[in-house]
C-alpha cells in the first residue's frame, strides 16, 4: 500500500493556536501570523443570515440561482462579463481551490512564494506543485519567462503540468503583479495550454492609488482563466466559509464547470443555504456593503503601511504594499548583524526568535515556498484592530486609526522588538524620525 501524502497542520492556523495558548496561559503576546480579519460583522449581513437560519435543504451543488445571478453581476462590475450558469459556489475558497486541482488534473504551476496551502493542496490531490519563481515588487505571479522554461523542462521529464495558479493581490506580499506581467503570463498559459486559476479574493482590498485596480489574467487569457473569490477578506466572515468560482464561457471552461459540479458533489454536496442568502445579498454591494469594504480598506492601509515604517526604519527592505493586511519583509541588509547578536542565520530561526524572545507571532519565508536561506517573514496586521467588538468598530471608522491607544500600543510594541533586535532605533509613530543626513 502506498504511503499516503505528507500533509502538516496549515502554518498560519497553527501559528493562530499556538498565540492563542500562550494568551490564555498569561504571556503577553503580538500575532501578526494569520490573516483573519479582526472586524465585526456588518449589521445588514447578520440580519441577512439570521433570516435565512430556516434554510435546511441542500439545494444546487453549484450554488443557488441567487447567489449565482449575485456572482455574475459582481464579476460584470468588473469587467468580467459572467455567466451565472458558470458560477460555482463552495465552502469557502480554501476546498474550492482543492477541488479545482482535482477537477483540472495534472500537475499545478505554484508561484514562490505563494500562500500557504497551494503546494501541499496540489499533493493531496496527487499531483506535483511547479515552484517557478516571481519578479521582484510583483507577488502572486510566476514569472513568466521561468514558468516557460520549468513547464517546457518538466514535460521533457515526464510530468504534466496543466495549470498555473495565481495570486491577485499576493498573499504573502501586499503586492500586485504588473499588467505587462499578467499579458506575458497569459500568452505563456495559451502557448503551453494551461489553465490559469486567478485566485483573486484579495481584489477589492486594492489601496486608491495611481496604479488603479489589480487586473485579473482572465481580461488577457478569457477562455482558459479560472477566477475564484470569497467574503473572508473583505467583509471579514472568515467563518461563515463561502467561496465562488467563475468558469470562462469556453469549451474548455464549460467542460471544467461538469467536472467541478461533480467533484464538489463529492465532497461537500451545497454550501450552507443560510451562508448563501447572506452572500447573494453581499455580492449584489448596496451602499452599506460598498460602504464597510471602503473603511476596512482604508483602515488596512494606514495600519500595514505604518508597520512598512517600522520594518524599513530598522534596516529591512519591503516591497511597496499596494493592498491587503500584509507585508514580506527581507532582513537580508541585516544579516551580519543578526548572525552575529542573535545566531539567526535563516528564515526560521529568525520567525522563532521572533516568537520566543518577543512574544511575536510572525511565520518564516519557508511556510510560503521560500528557501530557509532567505530572511524573509510574513507579517499580517489584521488581528490588532481591537479585542472586542467596540474597539474592533472604533478602528473601522476611525478617522486616525494609528491614533487609537490599542492599535498605537501594538505598533509601539513591534518597533520596540525591531529596535532590540536590530540595534537600529525604531521611533513610534508619535517620535518625528530624525531628518536625513544632507551630502
Amino acid at each position: 500500500m502506498p504511503e499516503p501524502v505528507p500533509v502538516t497542520m496549515s502554518a498560519t492556523l497553527a501559528a493562530d493556536a499556538e498565540m492563542a495558548r500562550r494568551r490564555r496561559a498569561g504571556e503577553q503576546v503580538l500575532s501578526l501570523a494569520s490573516g483573519e480579519i479582526g472586524l465585526p460583522v456588518l449589521p445588514e449581513l447578520r440580519e441577512r443570515l439570521a433570516a435565512a437560519a430556516h434554510r435546511n435543504t441542500y439545494g444546487p451543488v453549484a450554488g443557488s440561482p441567487a447567489l449565482r445571478e449575485a456572482a455574475a453581476g459582481y464579476w460584470a462590475r468588473r469587467d468580467l462579463p459572467t455567466e451565472a450558469d458558470l458560477v460555482v459556489c463552495g465552502p469557502g475558497s480554501k476546498p474550492l481551490l482543492f477541488a479545482l486541482m482535482l477537477a483540472i488534473g495534472g500537475d499545478v504551476v505554484v508561484p514562490v512564494p505563494s500562500w500557504v496551502s497551494y503546494a501541499t493542496q496540489a499533493r493531496m490531490a496527487g499531483a506535483q506543485p511547479l515552484n517557478v519563481p516571481t519578479l521582484p515588487g510583483q507577488g502572486g505571479v510566476p514569472d513568466p519567462d521561468a514558468l516557460r522554461e520549468a513547464v517546457t523542462t518538466a514535460r521533457a521529464a515526464g510530468r504534466n503540468p496543466r495549470s498555473v495558479i495565481v495570486t491577485l493581490p499576493d498573499n504573502p506580499t501586499g503586492t500586485i503583479a504588473h499588467p505587462d506581467t499578467l499579458r506575458r503570463l497569459a500568452a505563456a498559459a495559451r502557448d503551453l495550454d494551461l489553465v490559469i486559476v486567478s485566485d483573486e479574493i484579495y481584489c477589492d482590498l486594492v489601496y486608491d492609488t495611481p496604479a488603479g485596480p489589480a487586473t485579473s489574467p482572465a481580461a488577457h487569457a478569457p477562455e482558459r482563466t479560472v477566477v475564484t473569490t470569497g467574503l473572508t477578506k473583505n467583509l471579514a466572515v472568515g467563518g461563515w466559509r463561502t467561496g465562488i468560482a467563475r468558469l470562462p464561457d469556453s469549451t474548455l471552461g464549460r467542460a471544467l464547470h461538469t467536472r467541478l459540479t461533480a467533484v464538489a458533489s463529492q465532497l461537500w454536496s451545497s454550501t450552507t443555504a443560510p451562508v448563501q442568502d447572506a452572500a447573494a445579498y453581499a455580492l449584489t454591494e448596496p451602499p452599506e456593503i460598498l460602504a464597510y469594504v471602503a473603511a476596512a480598506r482604508r483602515l488596512h492601509e494606514n495600519v500595514v503601511r505604518q508597520a512598512a515604517r517600522h520594518f524599513t526604519a530598522a534596516g529591512a527592505h519591503v516591497e511597496p504594499v499596494r493592498s491587503t493586511c500584509y507585508l514580506y519583509p527581507s532582513f537580508e541588509p541585516l544579516r551580519e548583524h543578526l548572525h552575529a547578536a542573535h545566531g539567526i542565520t535563516g528564515a526560521t530561526r529568525l520567525a522563532t526568535h521572533f516568537a520566543q524572545h518577543y512574544g511575536v507571532g510572525l511565520l518564516p519565508g519557508t511556510a510560503f515556498g521560500d528557501h530557509d536561506d532567505l530572511l524573509r517573514i510574513r507579517t499580517a496586521t489584521s488581528q490588532i484592530y481591537g479585542t472586542t467588538e467596540a474597539e474592533q468598530n472604533a478602528a473601522l471608522t476611525a478617522a486616525a486609526p494609528l491614533e487609537l491607544p490599542w492599535i498605537k500600543a501594538a505598533l509601539d510594541r513591534l518597533a520596540d522588538v525591531l529596535t532590540d533586535l536590530t540595534g537600529n532605533p525604531v521611533p513610534h509613530q508619535d517620535t518625528p524620525a530624525p531628518a536625513p543626513a544632507h551630502a
